[in-house]
């Protein structure tokens, strides 16, 4: 894993490398394909469903009016579309019976 704590595309093919022993650019390609055609399921407003990890989902919010917090000066918010994850039971399972940290 990268020293910041994030998950990269390059941190996920070098482990495919290591754990299938397929060349890094041949994990590179897998790993940026598979992630290119989620996005497109995505955008075309499909949902993407990897079992035992979750499932991203596409929302429509429909417009509103908001607040500005600091001002109270009320805003108009446009409809828009939003990406949501719910995480599998597993998942969840997992995160809970992990060592804090």
């Amino acid at each position: 894993m990268s020293d910041i704590g994030t998950l990269t595309r390059a941190d996920i093919s070098d482990r495919m490398h290591k754990g299938i022993g397929l060349s890094r650019t041949e994990c590179y390609k897998l790993v940026d394909s598979i992630l290119d055609h989620m996005s497109t399921e995505i955008e075309r407003g499909e949902d993407v469903k990897i079992s035992g990890f979750g499932t991203f989902h596409v929302r429509s919010k429909a417009a509103r009016v908001g607040r500005n917090p600091k001002t109270g000066v009320e805003v108009s918010i446009t409809p828009r579309r939003v990406l949501t994850f719910k995480p599998s039971q597993k998942l969840r399972e997992r995160i809970a019976n992990s060592a804090a940290g």
